[in-house]
């Protein structure tokens, strides 16, 4: 396992993104326990959660309360292992997800995180969405109320642009250590922020990264168009003998040394799969070849 850095520590170059255990078409526990452990084993040292993580209606907190168990249970050691939950969304039932950024029920939510989570202090903890009906500057205030308290080690924001990221780091300065965005092949809106986490130091963490490399993508009815941006990923997978995900995310490995993956899995060999492709190299060739069918 290759490491990179998030503030003052260092992670794995791969975390994994642990949502899927409690979703839609979750496993049962054994299994989402036996995926955590085999991230661990295969050297993950950061583990993503929220307090939103939950089927609709359902009590906030079942992903956080899955990790907490998990850890546990862990045969191995785990103090290096870093949590990294978020605030500042819900799930009711009947309802799309929802968006809750004032800083009363930030500040609830981190401290419900932590007594689910076990812990003294909150590893990282991220404003999960911008809320329009809040001002940005009040909820990324919250964060910094929790860090001055000892509540939270580190903060981040997710979802969030350019504009975002400079507001949260003039309020929190070194304190803001990372930045979660959708990023992937298929989706590439934050490329701006990317680059800017890079100039910034900060840890830039893609949620679901994988986007436009299944195999679906390929087959469906745009299929010409898939297989002309996306199927350099199955083809170098290939040559090299690995799987088309690991190739993504060592592409991803790629585009910066801050970023750092958090691929969701709900089956064991799935985390170990991700985890390898942190050993994995692309060369110019490769890269290049992968840059012209992704495409601007």
């Amino acid at each position: 396992m290759r490491y990179r850095r998030l503030g003052d520590l260092r992670v794995s170059a791969i975390g994994l993104g642990v949502m899927p255990l409690s979703i839609e078409g979750r496993p049962d526990e054994s299994r989402a326990l036996a995926t955590i452990h085999a991230a661990l084993d295969a050297g993950v040292t950061l583990l993503d959660t929220a307090d939103s993580y939950h089927l609709p209606g359902e009590e906030p907190g079942h992903n956080e309360r899955l990790v907490a168990r998990a850890l546990a249970a862990y045969g191995g050691p785990v103090d290096e292992v870093l949590v990294a939950t978020k605030g500042g969304r819900g799930r009711p039932a009947g309802e799309d997800w929802t968006v809750n950024g004032d800083p009363c029920h930030l500040r609830s939510a981190a401290e419900a995180s932590l007594k689910r989570l076990g812990v003294d202090a909150i590893g990282l903890y991220q404003l999960h969405k911008p809320d329009p009906a809040v001002p940005f500057e009040e909820s990324v205030g919250a964060l910094r109320e929790l860090l001055d308290e000892g509540t939270i080690r580190l903060a981040g924001i997710s979802n969030a642009d350019a504009a975002q990221i400079g507001v949260a780091r003039r309020i929190l300065g070194d304190r803001l250590v990372s930045v979660q965005n959708r990023y992937s092949p298929a989706v590439r809106d934050s490329e701006r922020e990317l680059r800017l986490c890079a100039e910034l130091g900060l840890a830039f963490l893609p949620w679901s990264p994988l986007g436009g490399i299944s195999r679906s993508s390929l087959d469906g009815p745009s299929r010409l168009e898939g297989e002309r941006r996306f199927g350099a990923f199955h083809e170098i997978a290939g040559e090299r003998g690995v799987s088309p995900q690991q190739v993504c995310l060592a592409w991803l490995l790629a585009r910066s040394p801050t970023v750092v993956p958090i691929p969701g899995a709900s089956r064991p060999e799935t985390a170990r799969d991700s985890a390898a492709a942190s050993e994995l190299v692309l060369d110019g060739e490769e890269l290049g070849r992968l840059e012209r069918a992704v495409g601007p």
